[in-house]
C-alpha cells in the first residue's frame, strides 16, 4: 500500500453544505460597526424647534437594522409614535420633559451580530422667572462690606449672572472692590463708597446652544449710614468648597473674595506643590485649564491689606471618566480552539468592566469564563462567532470597545499558499520549505520525497507547523518534495522542485577600527558566489539593517561592482559605534562577516542628577557618571534655570573646576527664595557632551533682602502731601515671601525720622498726608525692603520735595507793543524765585479783545525764564488787553495788572498799478502809480521791488521811498522778473508781478500776482538807501 492511499484512508466526518457556505462567505460580511453614535443632547424647553434628533450609523455587511432603548426599554415604533427611524437616527418630535427625558441608546443588528451604542441623555433646558416678591432694602456703614444675596430662580444647566445698578444696562463691573461670584450669583462689596448707593438687581443669563435667555430679579436699595474711616484686616466671604472635584482635562476655577479697608488684595497657592504653568487669571478667581492629576492637591487663598491677613484652604480632587488601555480587536478563531480576550481601562474611581454578546450580558457558562477584563473561551464552536463588546464604567462615563469574533472550519486549501514550485538550495547549506495550507482546525501534515515518506533524520527536520528543513545539503537531494494536509473538513497537497547551487562565500572580511567624531572611513567586503544567480551585499549596525536613503549622508556605498559591498562612513557620529555585518546574499543562501567600530567624542549626558541640602543661597548636587564615549572624562560644568527664565546659565561651584572622576559638587550664589532646575555636563579632549535632564525643581530656602530698593523719587500731588516714588524690587531681588518696603523721611533740617510699612512687592508709591506739610518742602527719604525673613539694607538718602502750590506772587513791569497788524511783542520782569512755592516752569500771557471777558482769553505760554514773548495771529486795529502768570506744575499763579495794546491797521489790499520801464545805457527805470491807503489800512511808508534776473538767480530786494527806481543792469541783459508791493506799519502789502524784456523798448505791464516765498534776497535802496544781504526767505 503506498504512502499516498493510506493518508486517504483516515476518517473524515461530513458536514452540511450550509456550514462549508458560512465559513467561505465570512470574508465578505461583517458585523455592525459605528461611525457615528448619539451624543447627549439639552434640549431648550419653549424652543421652536418641534423634533429632537439622536445620531446612529453603523458600517456593515449585509448592512445593518437599528432598534432604539430608552431607560433600557425598546422604543416601539408605532405609525402614530412620536418616535420615527430615519435610517438609524431616531426621530422624537414635539418632546416633552415628562415623556421624553432619560437615557438613549441605539442597538445596530445584522446575519453577524449586534452591537449597542454608548448611551446618550436628552435633557430639557430652562431657566424660570424671579421671585415676584419685594426684596429688602439693605443699610450698611459706609466704609463697611456688604453681600447681595442673588436667590437665582429653578433653572437647567448653569447659568451666568451679572449685577445692575439701579437700570439696565448699566452692569457692575468686577473691578477688584466688588466681585460677582458665577457659583451662587452672591454680589460682594468689600468696601462700599458713597458711588455704591443705588438699587440693586440680579441678572442672570442661561446660554443653551444659540439660545440664550436672560432674566433679572426685583431691586433691593443700598443705603449707606455715616461714614467709618477705620481700618480694618480682611476677612473673606465668598469661599470655594472644602472638596472641589473635577474630571481630568476640564476648567477648575476657584473663587475667593474678602472685605476688608483698605480693599485686601487676593493671592492664591497651591500648599504641597509649585505653581502650574495652566494657571490663569488671580485675585478673586484662580482658573486652571486642562487640570491634571499633578494639579490635585491642597490650595490656598490669601487675603492681605496693611492691617492683616486671612486665609483659607480647601482640596482639589481630580477624577476621571473611563479610558481604554486595551481594547479587543477582530478575531478570526479556528474550531475546537482556545481564546483569550482581554480590555483594560483607566478611569477614578477605577472602571468596573463588564461583557456583551450579541448586546445581551454575558457571563461564565460552560466554555465561556468572565472575569472582570478577561473573557476566555474553551474548544470554540461555531456558534460562538458573534459580536462582543467590552464595556468599562464609573460614575463618570461609560467606554464600549467591540470586536467580532469569527470562528471557522475549513478544509486544507493551498490556492493562496502552494509550496514554492521551484526551490533552489545552496550547496553545504541550509533550505526551509514552508507547509502553510489554509485550514480549520489546523491540518495535520506530512512530507515525502517522491514516492519517499519523510521522517525526522540528523538532516531533515519537521516542525510542529508542517515546515520541512533540509540541511547540509548534497546534490543528491534534488527532487520533487510534496506535503500533505488533512482534517476532519478535508485534504489537499502542494509539490514544489528542490534545485541545488553553488554557496556564497565573504573572500574579504570587515576590519575593526577607531576613530574619532567627524572622521571618515570604508569598511571592506567582498564574496563569490553561483555565477547564475545574482548577489546582493546588505550592511547592518547592531542587528539594525542601514537605511543608505535614510542615512542623512553618512553612509554610502563605494563600489559599484557586484562582489564588492565596502562600506563608506562619513562624518562619523557617536551612535556610529557599533557591530557592523556584511551579508552577501543570493536567493538561495548568504553569508556575513562583522566588525566593530569604535567612534570616540564627548561624553554622553551624566544621570540622576538628584539636589540636596538646599539653603538659602546654595545646594549640593549629585550624579551620576555617563558614557565617557571611549575618551576618559576631564570635567564636569552646572548649568540652571530659575522660574524667571528659561535659558541655561553656567552656575559657580565648590569646587570651582570639578574633576572627571567626581560625582558630587556645591552650587554657590543661588536667589534665595528662587525655583531652580539643574543639569550637569560632562567634557573631554574632545569636546563638551550633552546635558543630563534636568533635576526636579527646587526652591532655595528664604532670606531677608539684601538689595535696597532703587528708582527713590517723588513730587507732586494735592497740597499737604509728599509723594514717595520707587522702582519695585523685581522678583529676583525678594528672597522671600511677604516682600513689601520700610520708608524713612524727615522735613529737611530735622532729626526724627517718620517711618511706614508698604506692603506687596508691587507697590511703587507712597502718599504721606499732613496739614502742616508746606508747599514745596524739601525731604530727606531713604528706603529698604522687608520679607518674613526681616529687614534688608537701605537705600542712599534722596531729597524729594512735597507737593507744589500754584505760584502766589505777578510778574510786574508788562509792557505789550503791536508789531505789524497781528502781531504783538510782550515783556515783563520776572518774579522772584525766592517768592515761589515749586519749581517755575515758565509764564503764561493772556490776551483777549476789548469788549471781552477775560476768561474768554488766548493764552500762550513760554518755557523757562525767558521773560518776553512775540504774540502772533491778532486781528488788525484792534484794542487787546494782556496780562502775564507765573506757572508751575500746581497750576498758574495770579494775574499781573493788564496793560492795553491796539494793533495797527492792515495794508493797502491793492497793488502798484501801470509799471512801466526804460532802458538807458545800463540802467532800467521802472515807474508805477502811487498806493493810496484808505481810511481803514495803514499809511504807505515805500515800497518794495524784488528784482531777479531769471528762475535760476538769487533774488535783489530793493527798498524806495517814492513810486520810481532805477536799477544797474548788465550790458548782455535780456529780460528780468519783478514783484512790487507796499509797506508800512501794517505790514507789506499785495504784490504786483511784471516781466521786462530789453528789446520791448519803453513799455508799462501790470499784472496782480499771489505771494510766492523768495530765498536769499540782496535788499538795495535807491539814492541814500543802504543796500542789506538778507540770509533767510522773505515773503513778499
Amino acid at each position: 500500500m503506498g504512502i499516498t492511499d493510506g493518508f486517504l484512508r483516515t476518517s473524515l466526518p461530513v458536514l452540511t453544505a450550509l456550514v462549508w457556505c458560512q465559513a467561505q462567505s465570512s470574508t465578505r460580511n461583517y458585523g455592525p460597526v459605528f461611525e457615528e453614535q448619539p451624543v447627549h443632547t439639552l434640549f431648550p424647553e419653549g424652543s421652536a424647534e418641534e423634533k429632537v434628533t439622536l445620531s446612529c450609523r453603523a458600517r456593515a455587511s449585509p448592512p445593518a437594522t437599528y432598534r432604539w432603548k430608552m431607560n433600557g426599554t425598546e422604543i416601539k415604533m408605532e405609525p402614530d409614535s412620536r418616535y420615527r427611524l430615519v435610517a438609524g437616527d431616531l426621530v422624537i418630535s414635539n418632546p416633552v420633559k415628562a415623556k421624553d427625558a432619560g437615557s438613549y441608546q441605539c442597538v445596530a443588528s445584522n446575519s453577524r451580530g449586534t452591537v449597542v451604542s454608548r448611551e446618550a441623555s436628552l435633557r430639557f433646558g430652562f431657566l424660570q422667572e424671579f421671585s415676584a416678591e419685594e426684596r429688602d432694602p439693605v443699610k450698611i456703614t459706609e466704609g463697611w462690606g456688604v453681600m447681595f444675596a442673588c436667590s437665582p430662580p429653578p433653572h437647567y444647566p448653569g447659568l451666568s449672572y451679572r449685577w445692575l445698578l439701579n437700570e439696565f444696562p448699566n452692569f457692575i463691573p468686577a473691578d477688584g472692590r466688588r466681585f460677582v461670584s458665577q457659583t451662587t450669583g452672591n454680589l460682594y462689596i468689600a468696601k462700599t463708597e458713597a458711588s455704591d448707593l443705588g438699587n440693586y438687581s440680579c441678572f442672570a443669563t442661561s446660554h443653551i446652544d444659540f439660545i440664550t435667555k436672560s432674566v433679572f430679579s426685583k431691586f433691593s436699595r443700598l443705603s449707606l449710614a455715616a461714614e467709618d474711616a477705620r481700618q480694618y484686616a480682611p476677612s473673606i466671604k465668598a469661599r470655594f468648597p472644602a472638596d472641589t472635584y473635577a474630571l481630568a482635562g476640564q476648567v477648575v476655577t476657584l473663587e475667593c473674595f474678602a472685605f476688608g479697608n483698605p480693599v485686601p488684595r487676593i493671592k492664591w497657592r497651591k500648599l504641597d506643590g509649585s505653581q502650574s504653568s495652566k494657571w490663569i487669571g488671580s485675585e478673586p478667581l484662580l482658573q486652571i485649564q486642562d487640570v491634571g492629576f499633578e494639579d490635585e492637591g491642597t490650595y490656598e487663598c490669601e487675603a492681605e491689606n496693611i492691617k492683616g491677613r486671612d486665609t483659607y484652604q480647601g482640596r482639589i480632587i481630580i477624577q476621571a471618566q473611563p479610558e481604554w488601555l486595551k481594547v479587543i480587536t477582530d478575531t478570526e478563531a479556528d474550531i475546537g480552539s482556545d481564546l483569550r480576550w482581554s480590555c483594560a481601562a483607566a478611569g477614578k474611581p477605577r472602571p468596573t468592566v463588564r461583557w456583551l454578546r450579541d448586546g445581551q450580558p454575558l457571563t461564565s457558562q460552560n466554555r465561556i469564563e468572565v472575569s472582570g477584563g478577561e473573557l476566555r473561551f474553551s474548544k470554540l464552536v461555531l456558534e460562538d462567532s458573534g459580536m462582543y463588546q467590552c464595556v468599562a464604567e464609573n460614575k463618570h462615563g461609560t467606554v464600549y470597545a467591540s470586536a467580532e469574533l469569527t470562528v471557522q472550519a475549513l478544509a486544507p486549501d493551498f490556492r493562496l499558499n502552494p509550496v514554492k514550485r521551484l526551490i533552489p538550495a545552496a550547496r553545504s547549506g541550509k533550505v526551509i520549505i514552508p507547509c502553510q495550507p489554509r485550514a480549520a482546525p489546523k491540518a495535520t501534515v506530512l512530507w515525502t520525497k517522491g514516492t519517499e515518506l519523510l521522517i525526522n533524520s540528523s538532516r531533515v527536520t519537521i516542525t510542529t507547523d508542517g515546515t520541512l528543513i533540509l540541511q547540509n545539503i548534497s546534490k543528491s537531494d534534488e527532487g520533487k518534495y510534496t506535503c500533505f494536509a488533512e482534517n476532519f473538513m478535508g485534504k489537499a497537497n502542494s509539490t514544489g522542485i528542490l534545485s541545488v547551487r553553488d554557496a556564497t562565500k565573504i573572500t574579504l572580511a570587515p576590519s575593526s577600527a577607531d576613530i574619532n567624531v567627524g572622521e571618515n572611513l570604508t569598511l571592506q567586503c567582498h564574496a563569490s558566489h553561483d555565477p547564475t544567480m545574482d548577489l546582493t551585499f546588505t550592511w547592518s549596525l547592531d542587528d539594525f539593517p542601514i537605511d543608505f536613503d535614510k542615512s542623512e549622508g553618512h553612509y554610502r556605498r563605494a563600489s559599484a561592482k557586484e562582489a564588492i559591498g565596502d562600506l563608506s562612513i562619513f562624518n562619523a557620529q557617536l551612535k556610529h559605534s557599533g557591530r557592523y555585518t556584511c551579508t552577501a546574499q543570493t536567493v538561495v543562501d548568504s553569508a556575513s562577516e562583522s566588525a566593530t567600530l569604535t567612534v570616540r567624542g564627548p561624553p554622553g549626558p551624566p544621570g540622576g542628577v538628584v539636589v540636596r541640602d538646599i539653603s538659602d543661597t546654595s545646594v549640593q548636587l549629585s550624579w551620576s557618571r555617563g558614557f565617557d564615549n571611549h575618551s576618559p572624562i576631564a570635567r564636569y560644568i552646572v548649568e540652571a534655570r530659575t522660574l524667571l527664565s528659561s535659558k541655561w546659565k553656567q552656575m559657580r561651584t565648590n569646587p570651582v573646576n570639578i574633576e572627571g572622576n567626581a560625582e558630587t559638587a556645591q552650587v554657590v550664589n543661588l536667589i534665595p527664595w528662587m525655583d531652580y532646575e539643574f543639569r550637569v555636563l560632562a567634557s573631554n579632549i574632545l569636546g563638551v557632551g550633552e546635558p543630563s535632564l534636568p533635576s526636579s525643581k527646587i526652591r532655595t530656602k528664604e532670606a531677608a533682602p539684601t538689595v535696597a530698593p532703587s528708582g527713590l523719587s517723588g513730587g507732586g500731588g494735592a497740597p499737604n502731601e509728599l509723594i514717595i516714588n520707587w522702582t519695585p524690587t523685581l522678583r529676583d531681588y525678594q528672597n522671600g515671601d511677604g516682600f513689601g518696603y520700610i520708608l524713612s523721611f524727615r522735613k529737611k533740617g530735622t532729626q526724627g525720622w517718620l517711618t511706614a510699612r508698604v506692603p506687596h512687592a508691587e507697590s511703587l508709591h507712597y502718599v504721606y498726608r499732613n496739614e502742616s506739610i508746606g508747599p514745596y518742602t524739601p525731604f530727606e527719604v531713604k528706603i529698604k525692603a522687608y520679607n518674613r525673613k526681616g529687614e534688608g539694607p537701605e537705600s542712599l538718602t534722596a531729597i524729594v520735595y512735597s507737593a507744589e502750590e500754584e505760584p502766589k506772587v505777578a510778574p510786574f513791569r508788562v509792557t505789550a507793543k503791536a508789531v505789524l497788524s497781528s502781531e504783538m511783542d510782550v515783556s515783563w520782569e520776572p518774579v522772584e524765585q525766592g517768592d515761589m512755592t515749586g519749581v517755575l516752569l515758565g509764564y503764561e500771557i493772556r490776551y483777549w479783545k476789548d469788549g471781552d471777558k477775560e476768561e474768554a482769553a488766548d493764552r500762550v505760554r513760554t518755557a523757562g525764564l525767558v521773560t518776553s514773548a512775540h504774540v502772533t495771529g491778532l486781528n488788525p486795529n484792534t484794542k487787546y488787553h494782556v496780562s502775564v502768570r507765573a506757572y508751575n506744575r500746581a497750576g498758574t499763579g495770579p494775574p499781573s495788572p493788564s496793560t492795553n495794546v491796539t494793533t495797527t491797521k492792515p495794508p493797502p489790499k491793492r497793488p502798484p498799478g501801470n509799471i512801466s520801464w526804460t532802458f538807458s545805457g545800463s540802467t532800467v527805470s521802472i515807474k508805477w502809480d502811487p498806493v493810496v491807503a484808505k481810511a481803514d489800512e495803514s499809511a504807505v511808508t515805500g515800497y518794495k521791488m524784488l528784482y531777479r534776473q531769471d528762475s535760476h538767480s538769487a533774488p535783489t530786494l530793493y527798498l524806495a521811498s517814492k513810486s520810481r527806481i532805477d536799477i544797474p543792469v548788465p550790458e548782455d541783459f535780456t529780460h528780468a522778473f519783478v514783484q512790487i508791493r507796499v509797506t508800512g506799519p501794517g505790514g507789506d502789502g499785495v504784490p504786483a508781478e511784471v516781466h521786462i524784456l530789453r528789446n520791448s523798448g519803453t513799455s508799462m505791464m501790470v499784472e496782480d500776482s499771489v505771494t510766492r516765498p523768495v530765498p536769499h534776497a540782496v535788499v538795495i535802496t535807491t539814492n541814500s538807501l543802504v543796500m542789506v544781504a538778507l540770509i533767510r526767505y522773505l515773503e513778499l
